[in-house]
Order: C-alpha cells, then structure tokens, then sequence
C-alpha cells in the first residue's frame, strides 16, 4: 500500500526527539516525574498545575505517540480508558452507534451495559458483512480490523469515507496492528484507539493506551474527559510505555516475520483443523491485509479439534505462556472460547514473540506432535 508506506513515521527521529531537545548536562533517560503537585506562585496560567491535568512524563510519551500515529495523542491508564474516552466524548443520547459483534468483548459488553443505559442505541454486525446495509443511521461507527481474534479485515477507506458522507464519525481500535502495522488515520479515520498493554509495551509489564486523532474538535473533547473523569495515565506506567516505544520496531519486525514462518508451516501441520493469518495467500483477509496493512502482524488462529486438544497444546508447549492478552516478547495462547468470544472450542489465538523462530517452532510442533 503504497501510500501508506510513504507516510509512515521516521523511526531513528522518534529514537531522538528528546535527545535533539536537550540541553547540555540534562539527562538523555526520560526522567519519572512522580508528583501530584507543581511549585505555582501567581497565575497558574501556562504553567503544570496538579497531577490530574499536567505530569511531564506523559506529556512527552504523548508526544512519540503523536510521532508515531503522526496526529495529536493522549494516553490512557488501559486500553478500555482510551475507548471509553473516545465513545463517551462523542457519542449523545439518542444517537446510535454500530459496533462489531466479534471485535474485542469488553468493547460489547461498554456499549450494551452502559451506553445502552444512556440513551445510545447500539447495535452490531460481524466484520465480513459490516458494510452491508450502509451507515446512514449511524453517529458513531466504531470498527477493528483485523477482528480479534477472528481475524476479519474491513475496508477502512471505504468505511471511513462513507460515514464521513452521512455526517458519523469512524473510530478504529488498531491494538492488533500498531501504526507500525496499520495506518487508519491515513486512510480516513477519524480517530485511532489502541491498548498499548499489548505490542506498543511489549513487556506485559504496564496497562495503558491512548487515543490519537487529527480532528482538533475531537482531541479537545477527550481531553476534556480525561480531564474531569480522572482517566490518567500513571507516571511510572507512561514510563515504562516510554522506554517499550524505544523497541517497537525491532520487536514488531520480528513478531510479524516469525509469525509468517509459523503461519505457513502450521497450515500443512496435521494437528491443525484450520488456521488464520492475513499473511497467507489462501486467508479470506489477504487481499485486503496486503493493500491495507504495512504488515500482516503477530497473531494468528488454529483451530484444534476439541478442548482438550486446544488445552493440552497450550500448556504443554514449553515456548507459549497460557495467557489473556497479546504483544508481549513472550509466546501466548489461550482459548478464546473461555471468554465467551464464538469461536470453536478448540479455536486457539496464538500471539508470536520475539523467540528465535526454529526454536519456537520445534516447541510448536513438538507440542502438536504429541497430541496424537
């Protein structure tokens, strides 16, 4: 996707933003700046005041981010913060919103256990039909793509210019991708989410996320949220998320690579039912991965033929830690029908780390191997 590929951000320049800043002796580290209050004689104008509005160490993790999603962001203390931001600084009551049935369950459960109680109608759709019927009701139209953990691609391009023709707002969760992975800004969304507890971190170490867009009416919005329902980032956590960007783009090369290499030798393993990757010529998501996404990703599915097939890979395979959550340098996998996602029982998610591929998959096909 070569437009995409133009506008992707200057990785050695985000390395040094604040190193080219510097004044002689100050130090080249971010410094944790751990405190609630600021030394404010006189008018507090144009000055850090109090903890819940101002805190320099995410302030300039904002501003990587910002270098990264090339747009304004703001960070969040969880993924779940920075969507809840993004919904509840836009959407009113009476308005509708659509939302997809098999994305991320905790964005489901948001929109139907708490917008639904405001006045918001919601309603949902499976990613392969989710253009189908149009976007003309809708106000807020929230997408992810690829699912998770499906794996369904949608055309943010043309979702993206359609609503915008009705008078909605597109918002896109980019969690499974990163910007390093997938653009959605550049291709017309109007604001990005992201759990950067996963991939962006790296280390499962931290929760937080932020929210990036370049409508200035809708950062102002949030900010406003964040501000007044108190939804901030940690220091020490912005830190850490701080010092994981400065490995994003080796450990997401590798991620993705491997994943590949796993991808096509999985699909002749026979263990495997069935297996997804956008990377794979025969995946019903190719296509569009390979005109949408910078890379085909990290995460990919096979489907084992029951539960405790799916259960005995998983915790017998030595390089895989049993685990929710995705992105990290260490190997996971979990069932995701244990979550309630509808998925086969025997459905496996498997995150790919940053493990040298041949000894990964030695453990892989060893751990399949023995299922017979």
């Amino acid at each position: 996707m070569d437009e995409s590929k133009a506008k992707q951000p200057l990785l050695g320049e985000m390395l040094h933003l604040r190193g080219n800043s510097l004044q002689k002796g100050e130090p080249v580290a971010l410094p944790l700046t751990q405190s609630s209050m600021f030394h404010l004689p006189g008018s507090p104008e144009g000055f850090p005041n109090y903890g819940r509005v101002n805190n320099p160490t995410w302030e300039h993790l904002e501003h990587v981010l910002g270098h990264l999603e090339g747009a304004p962001c703001l960070a969040f203390p969880s993924g779940m913060a920075a969507i809840s931001a993004a919904l509840f600084a836009t959407v009113r009551a009476g308005q509708r919103i659509l939302i997809p049935s098999d994305g991320y369950y905790v964005t489901r459960l948001l929109a139907e256990r708490f917008l639904a109680n405001l006045g918001v109608t919601v309603e949902q759709r499976p990613t392969v039909t989710f253009e189908e019927g149009g976007f003309d009701r809708f106000d807020i139209v929230f997408v992810e793509s690829p699912s998770n953990p499906g794996l369904d691609m949608i055309d943010l391009r043309a979702v993206a210019q359609e609503v915008r023709a009705t008078g909605g707002i597109t918002i896109a969760d980019n969690t499974t991708l990163t910007p390093l992975g997938q653009r959605p800004l550049d291709l017309g969304i109007d604001m990005v989410v992201a759990s950067d507890t996963k991939a962006m971190g790296g280390h499962s170490d931290l929760l937080m996320g932020h929210v990036a867009s370049r409508n200035p009416d809708l950062m102002a919005a949030v900010e406003e949220w964040r501000k007044v329902s108190g939804a901030i980032p940690g220091p020490h956590e912005a830190w850490l998320l701080h010092r994981g960007l400065e490995t994003l783009d080796v450990r997401f090369e590798r991620m993705c690579n491997s994943a590949g290499v796993l991808a096509a030798r999985l699909v002749e393993h026979p263990a495997v039912q069935e297996i997804r990757y956008p990377g794979l010529p025969g995946d019903p998501s190719h296509e569009l991965a390979k005109a949408q996404t910078l890379k085909f990703g990290f995460l990919l599915s096979i489907t084992l033929d029951s539960e405790e097939r799916a259960e005995r890979f998983i915790n017998s395979c030595p390089l895989i830690r049993p685990a929710t959550s995705l992105g990290g340098v260490h190997s996971s996998a979990e069932r995701r029908a244990r979550w309630g996602d509808d998925v086969d029982p025997g459905f496996v998610r498997l995150s790919v780390g940053c493990e040298p591929v041949e000894e990964l998959w030695q453990a892989i096909e060893t751990s399949l191997d023995g299922l017979t």
